[in-house]
């Protein structure tokens, strides 16, 4: 199957690919594809849905969608919960959340932004997957941009009441501008990191606490969650820069929660690194994660030498891979890649944005996982910023091979058999995640494009089994309402553990 790129062709030979196959299918890395080619393969277990609000046992997609109008009220925002079943995402319908939908705190009003973040977790242990939303705009009281944080617990039906975890303390805190949720104490519950401005705090219980502050350049802290010191607790992993405001300055951080001082501590920071995207995994199946940075790069220049790995592979966007071990000190072992890595379809080119979004899933089933890249700003052919995903598949030595390569794929809207075609401005790959939408054992993987038709946004389902059909849904093909901005979907994913 040829992969299309702004310079060249890349032609792979696939093992079980035919005509009919699926994108992912048929480049030889789904579980369809993967027959027994290693001992740890029998040993893999199917995946659970990790999102499933009404508890059906298929997995649920939620896409923020802050730009939208609720009621005529522009940008108060709403979550679109696009629902699993048989046939995969678009075909079961879908449900808007919002500040109008009973149940759920506050009112929408101009400029809110309910849906900017989102993650989702079981909050109050009842088997259902709950919605966890951020809403940065929101205004608390007199104080404008406070932002706010709400819980929406899922039911058998859908969702019930919500609550609010956490509202900002003061004008433009803008709290919920970035998510995150797992058990980070330890004790069996689920909690929450809240990205805000020049802050990240800690929601537990009923306590939310700053446990980072810092200059953070205005923008959303990226947040991950995954045991990287290998204590069987989840850390947390965060990436911010800022640039002359007062000082420029990029971080990569990890912390981990210390029960003795009750707070997170930082353990590990990438000090002048920054990142894009983060995604936790096991690539190289030793047992220990791994954290993934996408489009790894020096913000600042501290005369530090290569936070990022290699500085020739940080044109383009560069995908940095710290390994885990034993010894959960998360220093030793490294690797970095990017579009001119040999087998990984492209070239690397200034704007790619390689690395824009990741997300991770054994979409072969061998036991390793896979790490998806989105590269929002790829150009196919003259279509400049049309965008693209490449599938990276997981082994042994991790991403990269003994012989520095890396065993890639790539899929655009001008792959055969992906709807549609590949257009300027679609930022196709813009965001990703992974699950069991059709229930059928096997990883999808969702694809937004916020850019696409105009800034309309869509979303691409590529479907774990070889002989099922890559489907795509936007707000026109599920009825959503009418905006008086360009809702951009496909352009906020849940950001998972």
């Amino acid at each position: 199957m040829p992969i299309r790129t702004r310079t060249r062709t890349r032609t792979h030979t696939l093992a079980l690919a035919a005509a009919t196959a699926t994108a992912l299918a048929a480049t030889g890395l789904t579980a369809a594809s993967a027959t027994a080619a290693s001992a740890t393969a029998a040993d893999a277990q199917p995946p659970t849905p990790r999102t499933d609000f009404n508890h059906d046992g298929y997995a649920d997609l939620a896409v923020g969608m802050p730009n939208a109008s609720v009621s005529g009220v522009a940008k108060a925002g709403y979550v679109n919960i696009v629902w699993g079943g048989k046939n995969g995402l678009g075909a079961s319908g879908s449900t808007r959340v919002s500040q109008a939908t009973a149940g759920v705190p506050g009112t929408p009003e101009s400029g809110d932004r309910f849906g900017a973040s989102v993650t989702t977790a079981d909050v109050d242990g009842d088997g259902r997957t709950d919605l966890v939303v951020g809403a940065p705009g929101e205004a608390i009281g007199s104080k404008a941009k406070a932002g706010t944080v709400a819980v929406i617990h899922g039911t058998a039906t859908g969702f019930g009441a919500g609550t609010t975890v956490a509202d900002g303390p003061a004008a433009s805190a803008a709290y919920g501008k970035s998510l995150v949720a797992a058990d980070f104490t330890g004790d069996g519950a689920q909690d929450i990191v809240i990205g805000a401005t020049d802050k990240v705090l800690l929601h537990t219980g009923t306590t939310t606490t700053v446990f980072m502050g810092d200059h953070m350049g205005g923008r959303a802290p990226v947040l991950a969650a995954g045991d990287f010191n290998h204590d069987g607790i989840a850390d947390v992993a965060v990436t911010y820069y800022t640039q002359n405001q007062p000082y420029t300055q990029s971080q990569i951080r990890l912390a981990a929660w210390n029960k003795d001082e009750k707070s997170f501590l930082v353990y590990w920071n990438n000090s002048n690194g920054t990142a894009s995207a983060l995604a936790a995994g096991d690539f190289d199946g030793d047992g220990f994660t791994d954290l993934a940075m996408g489009n790894c790069r020096e913000n600042a220049d501290e005369n530090i030498d290569d936070p990022c790995g290699p500085e020739k592979y940080t044109k383009g966007g560069g995908i940095h891979i710290q390994y885990g071990d034993a010894t959960g000190t998360f220093w030793d072992r490294q690797q970095t890649l990017n579009q001119d890595t040999p087998d990984v379809p492209g070239t690397a080119e200034t704007g790619d944005l390689f690395g824009g979004a990741l997300t991770v899933a054994d979409i072969d089933g061998d036991g390793y996982d896979d790490l998806i890249v989105g590269a929002p700003g790829e150009g196919i052919g003259s279509k400049a910023k049309a965008g693209a995903i490449t599938a990276l598949r997981g082994g042994k030595d991790g991403i990269v091979n003994a012989e520095g390569k890396a065993v890639g794929i790539g899929v655009q809207q001008d792959t055969p058999g992906v709807p549609g075609a590949a257009e300027a401005g679609d930022l196709f790959g813009a965001a990703l995640t992974a699950d069991d939408y059709d229930g059928d054992g096997l990883p999808d993987v969702a694809v937004g494009s916020p850019g696409e038709n105009g800034s309309l946004g869509a979303v691409w389902q590529l479907r774990g089994a070889e002989d099922a059909p890559v489907t795509a849904f936007s707000p026109r093909t599920l009825r959503l309402p009418s905006s008086v901005n360009p809702p951009q979907y496909g352009s906020v994913f849940p950001t998972a553990e």
